[in-house]
């Protein structure tokens, strides 16, 4: 029986547009792609050049400061293009599909009697590793490191997020398998946070110390889980590992195969049909969503967002699908100037205040787009942060102290317990505007640099 942390802070933003519970399988794409720039910590070196006929699996870069780290391609055919940005940073590395779909053939074990060395090794070669994440700092593991813990969070409790039991469906062997292949990569334990009262397939692993987490949004994120089940002090290491990769790593194991077939959550109120889709990943945008977008065009009436609407990115139709996304999220655009701005009594629009009236209607769900309805300005100290992020840290002088660039206050004030998506919720709130994810980040760079 896994135990239940209740978590109070936190905040579920209730948006028109949630998937239907149905999965749509689509046909191959034209072509796939794989950015360097998904991956944090990765400085890219080139093993192929276009007109390489390569398979799923087939190498098409590594790492230059770890060469055991690759980055294969999703499927088959031909090299077609090498995307390069300023110096000749290479920003995708894209592959023509031949319908095919051959794959490398990988010397496998069943995952529970192969070694850790031999774990590891075919995850190095298969280019699944760079799907394991490193806590702290949210950069690609180091294959020499061995973490104290691994963590997996089976929910995701961001606006419009997929559910994962609905999504991992009929993959109970290979979320078996890859929790066992894991297990094999610590001396420590295989955590999986699990939704409170959730009795579905993620519910339902054996073989990994669960922990039910039941509260509001940011209660899905793992870094969240980590720190209220075994916090990270400073010298220690986690990894993590999304619940749909470890159901990929898992298919390697049982097939000797690569398949990086994975289902996405389409959301989102300009869909015209928000519906759960699966596909290969790495496929463009427009092969997901085309005919599905109410509006379109060049006039910015809409924005793609790769990922959810808290932490995702902005993307265009004819880019690439992050290797590490579940949720693709259309919403209006922002670029409308209002009348009157807040001042109007709006019925219709979301606040964490009690400026508008949502706070009377907490079950509604709402349109709303990426304006920011104000400008950039100095923080302002109002406890919205420690009201939102349901961990034990002060996030307003951790982001003063960023800014400063202070790292024993860092430290001390908690930069190895969050990512990104840890204080997404505080950029929401926050009246200031500050762009507080990319804060964190440059703190995290900061952090390496100097302490490497």
């Amino acid at each position: 029986m896994s135990k239940t942390i209740k978590l109070k802070r936190g905040l579920d933003i209730r948006l028109a547009g949630e998937a239907e519970k149905r999965i749509v399988a689509l046909p191959m794409a034209e072509s796939y792609g794989i950015s360097p720039l998904d991956f944090n910590g990765v400085v890219p070196k080139l093993l192929v050049r276009p007109g390489d006929a390569v398979k799923a699996g087939t190498p098409l870069f590594f790492d230059k400061y770890h060469p055991e780290v690759l980055f294969t391609s999703p499927v088959s055919g031909t090299v077609d293009c090498v995307s390069r940005g300023d110096k000749r940073k290479i920003l995708c590395v894209s592959v023509t599909a031949d319908g095919k779909q051959d794959s490398e053939q990988f010397d496998v074990k069943p995952a529970d009697k192969a070694t850790g060395a031999e774990v590891k090794e075919l995850l190095l070669k298969s280019g699944l590793w760079p799907f394991i994440t490193q806590r702290p700092y949210g950069i690609v593991a180091n294959p020499a490191d061995e973490p104290k813990a691994i963590f997996v969070s089976g929910f995701d409790s961001a606006p419009l997020a997929p559910d994962m039991d609905f999504a991992l469906q009929g993959q109970e062997e290979n979320l078996k398998a890859g929790f066992e292949a894991l297990r094999k990569l610590t001396a420590g334990k295989v955590h999986l946070g699990v939704k409170a009262g959730a009795d579905g397939v993620v519910s339902k692993a054996a073989n990994v110390e669960k922990t039910a987490f039941k509260g509001p949004h940011p209660a899905g994120n793992v870094g969240v889980q980590i720190h209220h089940v075994d916090p990270i002090n400073k010298g220690e290491i986690v990894w993590t590992v999304d619940i749909q990769m470890v159901a990929i790593i898992g298919r390697l194991f049982n097939t000797g195969k690569l398949d990086m077939t994975k289902v996405y959550a389409l959301t989102g109120s300009e869909l015209i049909e928000p519906v759960y889709v699966s596909a290969i990943s790495g496929a463009p945008f427009v092969s997901l969503l085309r005919g599905n977008i109410k509006r379109q065009g060049r006039d910015g009436k809409v924005r793609i967002i790769n990922g959810n609407v808290l932490s995702g990115k902005k993307a265009d139709a004819r880019m690439y699908v992050a290797a590490n996304t579940n949720q693709i999220t259309v919403i209006p655009e922002g670029d409308k100037y209002e009348f009157l701005g807040w001042a109007m009594p709006r019925c219709d629009k979301f606040s964490v205040s009690r400026s508008y009236f949502s706070w009377l209607m907490p079950k509604k769900t709402y349109v709303l787009d990426t304006n920011l309805h104000g400008g950039h300005r100095p923080y302002i100290v109002t406890g919205l942060f420690e009201r939102y992020l349901p961990m034990d840290i002060y996030p307003m002088y951790l982001f003063k102290a960023i800014l400063a660039k202070d790292i024993d206050k860092m430290e001390n004030l908690g930069i190895y317990e969050v990512i990104e998506e840890d204080v997404a919720l505080c950029e929401f709130v926050d009246p200031s505007k500050n762009d507080i994810q990319q804060t964190v980040r440059d703190g995290i760079n900061l952090m390496i640099k100097e302490l490497s």
